[in-house]
């Protein structure tokens, strides 16, 4: 009671006009006076740190941002600065697809414009980072994709990020490409063959990469391969003697004999490029790397049993095919053929078997010897030659001895009555 009538008494002789002095006694009643001084200092060192993060931009500085917001009309890119940066639709890169959150290369072109923007441009800096990017993959011989726009004279144009390159027809792929429209649109992985900053030329190749890509698959699928098996396969090129076949790394041929049972003139009579095709295996040469390839059905063989149908010294019919220095050839049936030598032709000398005979006649022969294994017919025109007339009189002669012996007494009655 007495502490309290102290406090009483001095706060009545300070009186209501009293100032509060803070208690600097360290007591637990002492009130705190913030640092006024201190704190704004704090508030300035925050704001320098600020200051020294935020990026200074000048104009045709090229730099990383991340988009914000993209629309068709412009983008808004977070460039670090104390201003966001705007693409506008002029300086989009076609064909780009712009996603919030990614992050893209600008080019400065306005630090400050009217309105306290920073004006960018995406094309530009693609192009300019695009060129340094060709220039690094030509000296150490990296890939890049690329996307081809258009069919040029003597190939098609490509664009790496906004920079036109170019694609010979030569250098489209390993083997000859037709159709180079087929291309447009495609993404393809390349090397650059060729590149000049200063003239703005940049020459890819999506043939290397392919050739690269095959020798693998080649050394793989050629210890895999095995004779008398079948495979899948895409022809890729006729020529007059067969076709080529990508079985998947590795080309086989198909000769002309092989495409089909019957007489083929040219391959395209049977197939053509881009054809799928199921093929058997007849021959592999693993030193040389060669494939000998079987459209036909094996299986199909109509020369199996033959000899039991042709015999020496029938007379069959058949259709020339072609002719040699030193014969016909002379097709019986589809599949089968038979070689009428030169010395067969004719029982009259003659110099080639183009004098008297031409593709596409019709003839008749006699079977001289035929070996089903070896697949191997002799015919003999000369030989033939009157058979047909005397088979017709024996019949003739047969029918009229036939008629006189059955009827002659008869007739004989008849004639005397």
């Amino acid at each position: 009671m007495e502490e309290l009538s102290k406090i009483d008494r001095q706060n009545n002789e300070e009186g209501p006009n009293a100032k509060n002095e803070p208690n600097v006694s360290g007591s637990p009643n002492a009130v705190e006076v913030p640092n006024v001084s201190e704190d704004q200092s704090t508030m300035a060192d925050f704001m320098d740190e600020i200051e020294k993060s935020m990026r200074k931009v000048s104009k045709d500085d090229i730099l990383k941002g991340t988009i914000i917001e993209a629309n068709e009309g412009e983008i808004l890119v977070n460039i670090n600065h104390t201003s966001d940066g705007i693409i506008t639709k002029e300086e989009m890169t076609d064909d780009f697809d712009y996603q919030a959150g990614d992050d893209i290369s600008v080019l400065v072109l306005n630090p400050h414009d009217h309105e306290g923007n920073v004006l960018l441009s995406h094309k530009s800096a693609e192009e300019l980072v695009g060129w340094e990017e060709l220039e690094e993959a030509f000296d150490q011989n990296k890939k890049i994709k690329v996307k081809v726009t258009e069919v040029v004279k003597g190939g098609v144009a490509a664009t790496y990020r906004n920079v036109r390159c170019f694609i010979p027809g030569s250098l489209l792929s390993y083997r000859f490409v037709e159709d180079m429209s087929t291309y447009v649109g495609k993404e393809l992985e390349v090397v650059v063959e060729d590149f000049d900053k200063e003239k703005k030329r940049a020459v890819l190749s999506r043939k290397a990469i392919e050739e690269v890509e095959r020798q693998g698959m080649k050394k793989e699928l050629m210890g895999q391969l095995k004779v008398g098996e079948m495979r899948q396969g895409v022809v890729t090129k006729l020529m007059k003697f067969g076709a080529f076949v990508d079985l998947g790394g590795v080309e086989g041929l198909i000769y002309l004999d092989d495409l089909a049972w019957h007489r083929v003139n040219d391959p395209s009579e049977v197939v053509s490029e881009g054809d799928q095709v199921t093929v058997f295996v007849a021959k592999i040469d693993r030193k040389n790397n060669k494939i000998s390839l079987v459209l036909k059905n094996v299986e199909e063989d109509p020369w199996k049993g033959a000899a039991d149908y042709y015999r020496v010294d029938d007379l069959i019919s058949g259709t020339v095919v072609r002719l040699t220095d030193f014969g016909a050839f002379v097709e019986v049936e589809a599949g089968i053929e038979g070689l009428v030598h030169i010395s067969e032709i004719s029982s009259e000398r003659i110099r080639k078997a183009s004098d008297i005979l031409k593709a596409g006649d019709l003839i008749k022969a006699v079977v001289l010897s035929i070996d089903e294994k070896e697949k191997r017919l002799s015919l003999s025109i000369k030989d033939a030659e009157g058979q047909g007339e005397e088979a017709a009189s024996l019949v003739q002669e047969e029918q009229t001895n036939t008629l006189g012996d059955k009827f002659g007494d008869k007739f004989k009655d008849f004639f005397k009555k």
